[in-house]
């Protein structure tokens, strides 16, 4: 009996809840869209099934489940703002009591109740500058990750992590120091929308792009408000900012991988400044700790000033004297390849890295009027020679799309090359075809153009009115547009609604569904015509029609009675 009442009960409930939260709850319950319930209660039976309830528990926060806890334990029913949060995850009913599956499921996961955790904040003694530098060095890797993925994305395992092959990608390219810090950064990023992924691969995301180009304080601000306001639930405080992190680890007491989560949140917290080596806030963090803002101008004091000009050297090298600022960084790179990260970064050009530049879409004037703006020691003669060279020789290999045949071409005024680029085998997966005086394929212009690049052939993109275009080689991310749980589970909603319209008659037909099923023996009560009422003991045997059938076994007779003449059913013990 305390089944079934509790499933009623549930129902009603159920059908109480606004369609947003009802969608939230099927959505943490990991509720299949394509569930085949027909009413609330059929809901109620499925959400309070033990493994369903299992699912649940670790989604709660300690206040929440201290609460249940205590309602299990002592039979006190929580406060009106956490019982509504344990009733909106179906665990307790409107009276703030936990259904009985609930209440072994509680029992099961904390015989003992739950342990207590330290809620005291650490002293706060570490040093701010070594805390402060750690934020910068991180700011610098970071983008370093996000500037290696717009050159090539990212490779995901199966289980969603990064591969090892690109660990360790990132850690020869000096982005990261150990495979540790590359999950560390890549998390960061991924957590924050920094990063996308596409099921097979990690991408940089439209915000990302924006971001490099950030200066460093800024960086850091944003990165740091989306940390703060990526935080799972349980480690907020009810102001708004987030508790010690001393309580974290007993966050979520029933999740057993709280520990772990909490120590990888804590890690990425200390990572970007926020944290000190002791755990605690430092003074431009704690205004996001405490609900607000993040103080930068405490922070800005600390980190090392950033630089607009380098020195440009006559062995094609240019020199940093310090932290380049960020958008000038982003704009050397794509001209030349850093060669060491520190307070004082080098970069190396060549006649490869500025035909890169090229075809990125500079010019030669272009490249001379950047590299002039930021130079010490004005365009060495070894480097303008080099710039003068390569954009000469750029675009000697045309690549542009025939409207009439749709198929790609590749022309150029040099036999030479054109007969290198027919027989290249690097070439082979675009399938260049001759025809006369150009090369011809099926691949796309985009593809091709890549291709020869790729093959430092001095190839360039042109339009049908033969004017070059810039191609865009890095792929970013799709914007990410998850689906809210009421989009997903609107229809499933819609038909549980529609299936209790009249929740008595439907619960009753339940009842006598279910002893039907058993054979069980039921009191049946029946309104008479004149008003009256009867019970009937029944062996229930059959529904439908409208209609119970049912053997009498005081009159040793079969009876069949109308649904809507019944008032109740219940069991016989």
């Amino acid at each position: 009996m305390a089944e079934t009442s509790d499933q009623r009960a549930l129902a009603v409930s159920l059908s109480a809840l606004g369609d947003e939260v009802l969608a939230r709850l099927l959505a943490d319950r990991h509720v299949s869209v394509s569930a085949t319930w027909r009413d609330m209660f059929d809901a109620a039976d499925a959400l309070l099934d033990p493994a369903s309830i299992v699912r649940a528990l670790p989604l709660l926060n300690r206040a929440e489940a201290q609460a249940l806890v205590a309602a299990v334990f002592d039979g006190v029913p929580a406060e009106d703002g956490i019982r509504d949060a344990l009733r909106r995850r179906a665990l307790v009913d409107d009276d703030g009591h936990p259904y009985a599956n609930v209440s072994a499921a509680v029992r099961d996961a904390a015989p003992d109740g739950l342990p207590d955790v330290p809620m005291a904040p650490p002293s706060g003694g570490a040093d701010t500058a070594s805390t402060a530098e750690a934020a910068f060095t991180t700011a610098a890797a970071l983008a370093d990750v996000l500037m290696l993925t717009l050159e090539a994305p990212l490779g995901r395992i199966g289980s969603g992590s990064l591969g090892a092959g690109e660990r360790r990608r990132l850690v020869e390219a000096g982005a990261a120091a150990s495979a540790e810090e590359a999950d560390l950064l890549v998390g960061m990023a991924a957590r924050t929308g920094l990063l996308g992924s596409t099921g097979r691969a990690w991408l940089v995301t439209a915000a990302g792009r924006s971001w490099l180009r950030l200066p460093t304080l800024e960086r850091w601000a944003s990165m740091a408000r989306a940390l703060s306001e990526a935080l799972p639930r349980a480690y907020r405080a009810p102001h708004g900012g987030w508790l010690p992190p001393s309580a974290w680890a007993g966050a979520t007491p029933f999740d057993p991988a709280g520990p772990e989560r909490a120590a990888r949140w804590t890690h990425r917290l200390r990572a970007w400044g926020l944290l000190d080596a002791d755990g605690a806030v430092p003074p431009w963090g704690r205004g996001l700790a405490e609900g607000a803002d993040a103080d930068i101008d405490e922070l800005r004091d600390l980190l090392p000033p950033e630089v607009d000009r380098v020195y440009l050297q006559n062995d094609l090298t240019a020199i940093a004297p310090g932290p380049l600022a960020p958008h000038l960084d982003v704009r050397l790179r794509s001209m030349a390849a850093r060669e060491s990260r520190a307070q004082a970064s080098s970069y190396r050009f060549s006649a490869a890295t500025i035909g890169a530049a090229i075809t990125g879409g500079e010019t030669a004037d272009s490249l001379r009027d950047f590299l002039t703006g930021i130079s010490l020691t004005g365009l060495p003669q070894p480097l303008a020679y080099v710039i003068e060279r390569t954009s000469a020789e750029h675009g000697r290999v045309r690549v542009t799309a025939d409207a009439a045949s749709g198929l790609t071409t590749v022309r150029t005024d040099d036999e030479t090359l054109l007969r290198a680029m027919e027989v290249d085998t690097a070439l082979r997966s675009v399938a260049l075809t001759r025809s006369d005086d150009e090369l011809l394929t099926h691949v796309s212009v985009d593809v091709v153009f890549w291709a020869l690049s790729d093959a430092r052939y001095p190839a360039v993109a042109v339009d049908p009115d033969g004017r070059p275009r810039t191609v865009e080689r890095a792929r970013l991310a799709p914007a990410a547009t998850p689906e809210e749980p009421l989009e997903v589970y609107g229809p499933l909603i819609d038909r549980l609604r529609s299936g209790g319209e009249d929740s008595d008659a439907a619960w009753l037909e339940r009842e006598l569904d279910q002893a039907v099923r058993a054979r069980a023996v039921v009191d049946v009560t029946v309104r008479l015509p004149d008003g009256s009422a009867r019970v009937f003991r029944l062996e229930a045997t059959g529904l439908g029609g409208g209609r119970l059938r049912g053997r009498d076994r005081a009159a040793d007779v079969e009876r069949t009675l109308p649904l809507s003449h019944i008032d109740s059913v219940s069991p016989v013990a």
